[in-house]
């Protein structure tokens, strides 16, 4: 280590020159000072040390309020000194700084920085008549070269082009309607509802981690049914029901709320904690909601909503359930939108069972609470275009037999699917059989079949763990821009997996899980097959425009009808003068041309 020790000579000076023309006294005083290391007389590094030194003291002068004039940047460049960084003072190693003095500049001259951030904002150009020539320059470089002047740069205005640009909106804000008499057009399908304060009507949703989100706005025409777990010490009020809601034309329309009072609380605490204290606090709370818009066209004439309330106490698990439900006003049917008889997205899936003595059906998939286990599981139903993945755990001892476990899994899985038919569209007839299409099913094991592992306890092959809904669907068309969607398919299969029995130092007198998932996938195809690929396709697919980047077929798609980026007449015109110049040139490349010429020039 080295202690250097450095004593000043001279006299400070100030940070700028005329800075004592506004006080009796120097506010700001600067001292620059270079450290090289050396070694044999050659630098081996060098430090620069800048000290600006202002005075305890406040300004009382005027203050100047000359706006600082910022040049047309197509014309000239806006900052002709990109590295002066600091106003009023010298930037080191900025050798175009105006606030650095002669004397500052001879510490860093040899050090500046170069190019366009240390000044060199007009760097000559490649096509520049004048510029250093380059390791290859054609020969035609001279003839074509631009004399200009360094003022005139093809660099100009090439990151601004004078242009002012607006603000964005935030996602969470819609920009007010300033237009007079009529304040919105109506809402379309999936557009959020709009309060009178202009901002989105939320009700708690499920978001895509499972989650609930309590400021998730409505969106039009999109039923929901949701269940969010909720503790007295995390439960928050949603939204107030004195809130209006802007029908879609500008005018606004109150909730008709319902108060009512749950009598039955077991349907909505599902776990109850043990509390030492004997007082325990308690709170009103609501239980659910359930929301009833009425609309017409574009617009919401009604909302009704009917809230459950109930009281909560400390310890308690709570299980909110929130509804929204959209009736149209010329619906006679609370459940059906009959202006699209094809399924939505959202809606349940319509299930039939033709063996039973009632023949309504079911298609669920679990809906697990508490721990998890099946025996405490629910079932909610399949709902259209959403594929799910869902499951719960089988408690299983060591002395499980394969056989009766295996029964038991597949029964809990055929459960859920209390149906034989699936409706092809939400409307579908109960008399009318082309209406619903049969459930392919796919058995998973044959228990007549004895699979044998010899004498290892908890170790069962071939256990249909996994249910596997696929339903096939399409696009039939179209009611009013809403898409009409028709299921052609349904099937169920089954995936089997090898189950062993995990457990610790000892298995004795010890139960193990076993979890089995139901998932539901959504297939879409198309309405008609497509078209079967000819053999010339096939055989020759160097013709294919769709395969290779040069389309032969395509070559005079601009003379024909299908081409719109000019009118016909002018591609016409453009493509008679080409047919024309090809044909002088083929002509007068031609030998007996120029036997021609040379007997008519004799």
């Amino acid at each position: 280590a080295s202690k250097v020790t450095v004593s000043l000579t001279r006299n400070l000076q100030l940070c700028l020159p005329n800075a004592t023309d506004c006080c009796t006294e120097p506010l700001c005083v600067v001292e620059t000072l270079q450290v090289l290391a050396c070694r044999d007389s050659v630098v081996l590094a060098h430090l620069l040390i800048q000290a600006e030194i202002y005075a305890n003291s406040s300004f009382a002068g005027n203050v100047s309020e000359n706006a600082t004039i910022i040049p047309n940047q197509v014309f000239q460049p806006l900052g002709s000194c990109p590295c002066d960084l600091t106003a009023g003072a010298c930037d080191v190693r900025c050798c175009c700084d105006p606030e650095c003095t002669p004397d500052l500049k001879q510490l860093f001259n040899g050090s500046c920085f170069t190019g366009v951030f240390g000044g060199d904002v007009n760097p000559p150009f490649d096509q520049l008549c004048s510029s250093q020539p380059r390791e290859y320059t054609p020969y035609w470089f001279p003839f074509l070269c631009v004399q200009s002047s360094l003022n005139n740069t093809p660099f100009l205005g090439y990151f601004y082009h004078g242009f002012i640009s607006t603000p964005r909106v935030p996602p969470f804000k819609i920009p007010s309607q300033t237009s007079p008499g009529k304040l919105f057009t109506g809402y379309g399908r999936g557009d959020p509802i709009m309060t009178e304060e202009n901002e989105y009507f939320a009700i708690p949703q499920q978001s895509m981690v499972g989650q609930c989100v309590g400021n998730a706005p409505v969106a039009y025409l999109q039923d929901f049914d949701v269940k969010c777990l909720a503790d007295l010490a995390s439960y928050r009020e949603g939204l107030p029901h004195d809130v209006r809601i802007n029908s879609g034309t500008g005018d606004f329309i109150p909730q008709n709320v319902t108060y009512r009072t749950i009598t039955d609380m077991g349907k909505f605490i599902t776990e109850r904690e043990s509390l030492q204290t004997t007082e325990v606090l308690c709170q009103n709370v609501t239980f659910a909601e359930h929301y009833t818009f009425i609309w017409e066209d574009r617009n919401i004439e009604r909302i009704n909503v009917t809230v459950f309330l109930g009281r909560l106490c400390d310890g308690e698990i709570l299980t909110q359930r929130f509804t929204v439900k959209f009736l149209s006003l010329k619906s006679t049917n609370a459940s059906e939108l009959p202006e699209n008889p094809g399924y939505q997205v959202g809606k349940p899936v319509r299930a039939a069972n033709v063996n039973a003595s009632d023949t309504s059906g079911s298609l669920n998939v679990w809906q697990p609470a508490g721990r998890g286990l099946c025996t405490s599981a629910t079932s909610t139903p399949v709902l259209f275009g959403l594929d799910s993945l869902s499951g719960c755990i089988l408690e299983v001892g060591i002395n499980e037999d394969c056989s009766l476990l295996r029964g038991s899994v597949t029964e809990k899985l055929n459960s859920l699917i209390q149906a034989t038919h699936v409706g092809k569209r939400d409307t579908s007839d109960d008399s009318d059989p082309n209406d619903w299409v049969e459930i392919i099913r796919l058995d998973p094991f044959n228990f007549d079949t004895n699979v044998s592992t010899g004498n290892l306890k908890g170790i069962c092959p071939d256990i249909p763990a996994n249910l596997n809904i696929r339903i096939i669907f399409s696009n039939v068309g179209a009611v009013q821009g809403i898409p009409q969607q028709e299921i052609l398919a349904v099937q169920i299969s089954y995936s089997t997996i090898v189950w062993q029995f995990q457990c610790g130092l000892s298995c004795e007198n010890s139960t193990n899980f076993l979890p089995i998932t139901a998932s539901v996938q959504f297939i879409q195809v198309p309405a008609q097959p497509p078209a079967p690929m000819t053999r010339f396709q096939m055989n020759y697919t160097e013709f294919d425009c769709n395969r290779n980047d040069v389309c032969w077929p395509q070559l005079f798609y601009p003379l024909t009808r299908f081409y719109t980026g000019e009118p016909y007449s002018q591609c016409l015109a453009k493509g008679l003068s080409l047919a024309f110049l090809l044909l002088i040139a083929s002509i007068l490349s031609n030998p007996w041309f120029s036997k021609i010429w040379d007997t008519c020039s004799v």
